[in-house]
């Protein structure tokens, strides 16, 4: 599997890295785990109560690139944006399974956007790239597809599926249940993130999955289309 981005997609603004760990073990969760887990997140409640997210320059430049882009955006609210909606809701996060727990966790530290697919149910390579309309998308918890907008930028296989529509929604297609060993990730940044961020952040979901869910690790850089 190669990792593709348009060169237009750069250039509206999206920053991209991916990461990948083979051979993982996604069964029930590490008890160490689950104490960092509750201690993180009752740590950044405590930081992000009072924020408000379009004053942080990250959490903001994902609605920028939604303007910038055509993307309205009262209903396409960035999912690093929901997650800490949701954190400050609930004052916890849902639990999935634990490899998806792990990449969340790090998507309310970091702030940027993160999304994880199953390796072995794409079809071919990824590429980053705006859509033409012509796309199948079933999004998670669906089972018929439902039409795709053009000049969205998502990422698809090379059998025209979108696997991730902009940041924001992932597909049924490629979903990390606990059955998945072989797992890509999308490390998406805006304007206001260093690449730097990208990086640090790639290898700690890296480091984080491989140390409680086993396998190894990498980072992917995309090749320019």
């Amino acid at each position: 599997m190669d990792f593709y981005v348009e060169q237009a997609v750069l250039d509206a603004g999206v920053k991209i890295l991916f990461a990948a760990v083979y051979g993982i073990d996604n069964h029930g969760e590490d008890p160490e785990w689950a104490a960092y887990r509750e201690k993180r997140l009752e740590e950044l409640y405590t930081a992000y109560e009072m924020l408000e997210v379009h004053d942080d320059p990250i959490l903001e430049g994902f609605n920028i690139l939604h303007d910038r882009t055509g993307v309205k955006r009262r209903k396409n609210i960035p999912a690093s944006e929901n997650l800490i909606k949701l954190l400050k809701k609930n004052r916890g996060m849902f639990y999935i399974n634990q490899a998806v727990d792990i990449y969340n966790l790090i998507s309310l530290e970091s702030k940027l956007a993160l999304g994880a697919h199953n390796i072995d149910r794409a079809d071919g390579n990824i590429t980053l790239r705006f859509t033409d309309g012509s796309e199948r998308f079933v999004p998670i918890g669906q089972s018929e597809p439902i039409p795709v907008a053009a000049h969205e930028y998502s990422y698809c296989d090379d059998a025209n599926e979108v696997l991730c529509r902009l940041e924001i929604r992932q597909v049924e297609k490629t979903k990390v249940d606990e059955e998945a060993q072989n797992v890509f990730y999308i490390v998406q940044g805006n304007d206001a993130t260093p690449d730097e961020l990208l990086r640090e952040t790639a290898q700690r979901i890296i480091d984080l999955t491989t140390r409680y869910c086993g396998g190894r690790g990498e980072i992917i850089v995309p090749s320019v289309i």
